[in-house]
């Protein structure tokens, strides 16, 4: 059985642990912080492929992830298939609705629009709560064979020492190891708050001014922010007071209860880095996800399982 480490253990460094053990690999985990420190644990976690290049891998990725997702469905574990309003303009990218089941996308009608949204779709999509995901995929990972080690790598040469095969799956923290002028953050910030009785939607159509609500088994989640190339990791009060009055002028919603505020910074990128390093050919670099990690990991995660183990027969 052949050896692979991991490093990183957000959603897309679970995600492909788990596929290569699926795969037949004997899988070690390495990472700075388990994944309740890492910024999958901060987000909001819905099927929505949003701030992520290039269009084309990126809809064949969310397209496997969503089939994936189908048969991770299991009490407990935080997985469900939601409706979620998105609205678009004329100059949105909408072709990830083509990428959705017959029946599971339509437009919406005036009705069901909430206030200041022109056009949108309701689609069925799924919703990976994190509280509750991570640590399953965590237990699946070890329950399967895996190990994990908490170790801070400081450079892509010790990265490409670690074993015969090394993932890099540490998202915006590749910036540093691998010299990417390319990978930058997007901040976004959110507010956890007590369950509210409106319509889970999304309305990314504003640059600068995302706005989004995500209702969870046992909280809501308010959105939130997209600035680039921010690197401030501190809840900034006028954010907060922005996004809530975002949420008003969306619905007729009283003040939420706010349970919590998070940060989390996206590891942004012209394109997915999806491909072997050109000088350490021990690493394989599975990095810059943008807002989609939960939307395209599993994706990822699959085609880079079968490529290794074609990669193994030749």
């Amino acid at each position: 059985m052949k050896s692979i480490t991991v490093v990183g253990s957000g959603i897309v460094g679970l995600t492909s642990a788990i596929s290569l053990q699926e795969a037949g690999f004997h899988v070690r985990l390495v990472a700075k912080e388990l994944y309740d420190k890492t910024l999958s644990s901060k987000v909001g976690a819905i099927w929505f492929p949003f701030e992520i290049q290039p269009k084309e891998k990126t809809n064949h990725w969310a397209t496997l992830a969503y089939e994936r997702y189908e048969s991770e469905i299991k009490e407990g574990n935080g997985v469900s298939f939601i409706p979620f309003i998105t609205a678009y303009t004329p100059e949105s990218n909408i072709d990830w609705t083509k990428q959705l089941p017959e029946g599971k996308v339509r437009k919406a009608k005036p009705e069901e629009l909430p206030k200041g949204m022109q056009m949108a779709f309701i689609s069925e999509v799924p919703l990976a709560e994190p509280q509750l995901y991570l640590p399953h995929l965590f237990e699946r990972f070890i329950d399967n064979g895996g190990s994990f080690e908490k170790w801070e790598i400081t450079s892509l040469e010790e990265m490409a020492g670690l074993d015969a095969l090394v993932i890099n799956c540490t998202g915006l923290g590749a910036k540093a190891l691998c010299n990417d002028d390319d990978l930058h953050p997007m901040r976004g910030q959110i507010l956890r708050c007590e369950k509210m009785d409106i319509p889970s939607f999304a309305d990314p159509t504003k640059r600068g001014a995302l706005s989004y609500v995500i209702n969870r088994s046992e909280d809501s989640v308010i959105g939130g922010t997209d600035y680039e190339n921010d690197w401030n990791e501190t809840e900034d009060p006028a954010d907060t007071t922005l996004i809530l009055e975002r949420l008003k002028e969306a619905s007729n919603a009283e003040s939420p209860q706010l349970l919590e505020v998070m940060v989390g910074l996206r590891p942004r990128r012209s394109a997915v880095r999806f491909e072997f390093d050109g000088v350490f050919s021990t690493v394989f670099h599975n990095y810059g996800h943008g807002g989609a990690g939960f939307t395209v990991a599993w994706g990822c995660a699959l085609e880079l399982a079968d490529l290794l183990v074609k990669r193994q027969k030749h």
